[in-house]
């Protein structure tokens, strides 16, 4: 982590101090304050940080800039904006055992034990990433699967989409879990023959959470200094952060401080209190020049639909008794609204499953009359919509904060969840967009990688890194490039209300781009899931290059 920082310092050090910079012979693209596609071949970016002008091939360049960088006819575009993402998860994930690309149980139990065989220091062997539908397992993984490979300490992994946990007998009894152990509201505990069977879904994870050991602050610090790291490198120039607990933004803060902070984080809180704790009466100031801000807070309304957490209107598929859970009240949630929107707070609500995205709306309607001036109401992943639903966002002014890698990811579990006959709202971004609703892009990471390009690449053609299936699942959902570039750049700083500094490059937002070897406006899907940036720049520094 020691090479991280320093990493840091030197790109620092290397960039133009309060100098007028001039990047030229360049590809450049950007979309305007309206998304219309701007072209220009060189920028110059001023002493603040911001672009100051954009120059057409005929147009006259500075004489002397202070600094000039040579673009050798490279594409240039804005840098991208995760529009959902969870910082330190990706920080903790790179630090502890990841188990998502394990292909079966026996490959997952080969890693846990050689890991836990490698660290015998550890107390608690944790980690997260595990994917039952990945494993093509038919069926929940249980403790006595993790008995088999670590009998002698705690082990507890989270599932890939941080909606369940698995633990063996050990974890199970450091808990103190046993077979009268109930359930929180929202929350289940898999059972076999009346006894806990290892796996813990939605608000019942915070059973075997409450007895593991907790990240020290050093941990946190080093953890984020890993997650910049990796999104620098992926061409993440700012990401809004789901759930920042108050640890999570002490580190934040003490980045900010040390000068280690590089990213944009836009943070929504874990929940009101997290969300008192940190800005109190409201809305932070933007933070250590424009790099940190929080903006409001984010509110779980139901699970996912791996776990079979996600709220449905109607029984899932392949289990007829279940339609998952709510994990807010009614009354619960719009509490949270009001208390959140009295003091200027942005929400955020997490709503997977057509139930929960209708509750969702039926709470924003409920609400809007009552509270007057711009709430950019937000709804995270609205992954199963109703399709009466869709026109229910554009009218409500909701944004649709959405993750287009999940639809590769997510296709046969999704069929099998739901049945064919309901995956009509399902991913469903081209109707969003012809309905009216502002689209905002990101990953979800960890439980996706946070490289935005293979995201893209999703967006415009349905389907997955081998191309399948041919022609695209739901092709008819299928958006533009430009509507993909939209959402990770100029809609996702929208939908964070950074519209005014950050997502294009026109004169007056900060230089925060890419140096990439493909025209994204041009390239093929294939071609777009392999591009990867040259160069990272953020404020018209530059912070990463590739091989540097």
């Amino acid at each position: 982590m020691k090479r991280l920082a320093l990493t840091l310092v030197a790109l620092l050090l290397a960039a133009p101090a309060q100098a007028d910079t001039l990047v030229d012979n360049v590809n450049g693209i950007t979309l305007d304050k309206d998304g219309k596609v701007v072209r220009f071949t060189g920028m110059v970016i001023g002493t603040d940080g911001k672009v100051k002008q954009l120059l057409d091939r005929k147009d006259k360049r500075p004489e002397r800039p202070d600094f000039k960088e040579d673009g050798k006819g490279r594409t240039l575009i804005p840098g991208m904006i995760d529009a959902h993402g969870h910082l330190m998860g990706l920080g903790l994930s790179l630090m502890l055992l990841d188990l998502s690309d394990t292909r079966s149980l026996a490959e997952a139990q080969a890693a846990i034990k050689k890991y836990a065989d490698e660290n015998p220091e550890l107390p608690w062997i944790i980690g997260r990433g595990w994917n039952q539908e990945k494993w093509g397992l038919g069926r929940f993984p249980t403790a006595a699967d993790l008995d088999a490979v670590v009998p002698d300490r705690p082990v507890w992994l989270e599932r890939v989409d941080g909606h369940a946990g698995w633990a063996n007998s050990a974890a199970m009894t450091a808990a103190k879990i046993t077979a009268a152990t109930k359930a929180p509201e929202g929350g289940r505990i898999e059972m076999t023959d009346g006894k806990p069977a290892g796996v813990f879904v939605d608000a019942a994870v915070a059973l075997i959470d409450s007895a593991k050991p907790k990240p020290l602050a050093r941990d946190l610090d080093r953890a984020f200094l890993a997650a910049q790291q990796q999104l620098l490198a992926q061409g993440i120039t700012a990401i809004a952060d789901m759930g920042t607990t108050i640890q999570e933004w002490q580190a934040y803060r003490r980045a900010g401080d040390k000068h280690q902070l590089a990213i944009r984080i836009l943070s929504y809180g874990g929940d009101i209190d997290n969300m008192a704790l940190i800005a109190g009466p409201g809305p932070t100031p933007w933070l250590y020049d424009d790099k940190l801000r929080m903006v409001g807070v984010k509110l779980y309304l139901d699970g996912a639909l791996g776990s079979r957490g996600a709220w449905l209107k109607a029984p899932y598929a392949d289990a007829p008794g279940q339609k998952g859970l709510p994990l807010l009240t009614p009354a619960q949630l719009r509490n949270k609204m009001v208390r959140a929107s009295m003091d200027k707070f942005q929400v955020a609500i997490h709503a997977i499953g057509d139930a929960a995205n209708a509750e969702a709306l039926d709470a924003i309607t409920d609400l809007t009359a009552d509270l007057p001036g711009e709430r950019r109401w937000r709804i995270e992943h609205a992954q199963i919509v109703d399709p009466a639903d869709i026109p229910r966002f554009a009218k409500l002014g909701v944004i649709a904060s959405m993750q287009p890698i999940h639809q590769p990811s997510d296709r046969l579990m999704a069929e099998a969840r739901l049945g064919p006959e309901r995956l009509k709202g399902a991913y469903a971004w081209r109707s969003m967009e012809n309905a009216g609703v502002r689209l905002a892009f990101g990953s979800d990471v960890p439980v996706e990688s946070a490289n935005p390009f293979p995201g893209i690449a999703a967006a415009i053609s349905r389907t997955d890194a081998q191309g399948q299936p041919f022609g695209g699942w739901h092709p008819e959902e299928a958006v533009s490039r430009e509507t993909a570039l939209d959402g990770f750049t100029r809609s996702a700083a929208y939908a964070a209300f950074a519209e005014d500094r950050l997502g294009t490059l026109m004169p007056g937002m900060r230089a925060d781009f890419l140096i990439v070897d493909t025209d994204l406006l041009l390239a093929s899907p294939e071609d777009i899931r392999k591009m990867v940036p040259l160069e990272t720049w953020i404020g018209g520094y530059r912070y990463y290059k590739k091989g540097g």
